[in-house]
């Protein structure tokens, strides 16, 4: 009797690389990639649809990032494991994404047969952090910022007022100001888009 293939979800919004994803890892024998999504509602929505073993998702994603992804599956207690694949080699994005229930952190520079081979340890009940980066995620400063804060500085950092902020996330204007003002604070920095370069270089948001 045939072992059952890992079947795994692809949550990756650029088409060519979710492609290149999904080729290479047909090539394994005990690998199947059972969807793919190019934003994170959609991989929500196909991950309810198709219970993967494994999750592979990048961060930045329209909709719904990588790591609200890990977040909503964690709080869900699914099944599902998450292994994040991304370019952002900073600290700060290995750290929320442990803190979000993902089980894998890899970089994208990464040969394909790592993929694989985390792919494989994460199923197995294991973790599969990139080791370099593991090292200085635990040596670098904790992430001083709240969610609400790094909703906030993260739509601050986008150019956007703090009017239309209040009516996205429907607060008062007084409130987004005193979020940021606390998140400058927090951050050390002269105003809103300094903290926001702040904390994208930390990996804060």
């Amino acid at each position: 009797m045939a072992t059952p293939k890992i079947r795994v979800l692809l949550a990756e919004d650029q088409t060519m690389l979710r492609g290149a994803l999904a080729a290479l890892l047909s090539l394994e024998p005990d690998i199947t990639v059972v969807a793919e999504a190019t934003n994170g509602n959609e991989a929500l929505k196909l991950i309810q649809q198709h219970a993967p073993d494994i999750v592979v998702t990048d961060i930045e994603m329209p909709q719904r990032t990588g790591l609200e992804l890990a977040a909503a599956l964690n709080e869900a207690e699914s099944k599902s494991r998450v292994i994040i694949l991304t370019t952002f080699a900073r600290p700060g994005y290995l750290r929320r994404a442990l803190d979000a229930g993902a089980r894998g952190y890899l970089l994208k520079e990464r040969p394909a047969s790592e993929l694989a081979e985390a792919i494989r340890k994460v199923h197995a009940g294991l973790r599969a952090i990139d080791p370099t980066l593991a090292a200085e995620a635990w040596a670098a400063d904790p992430d001083p910022l709240s969610d609400r804060e790094r909703q906030i500085l993260q739509r601050a950092g986008d150019g956007r007022s703090s009017a239309e902020i209040a009516t996205d996330l429907h607060l008062s204007e007084g409130t987004v100001r005193n979020y940021l003002s606390e998140a400058i604070a927090k951050l050390g920095a002269t105003n809103r888009t300094d903290a926001a370069r702040i904390a994208r270089s930390k990996g804060w948001l």
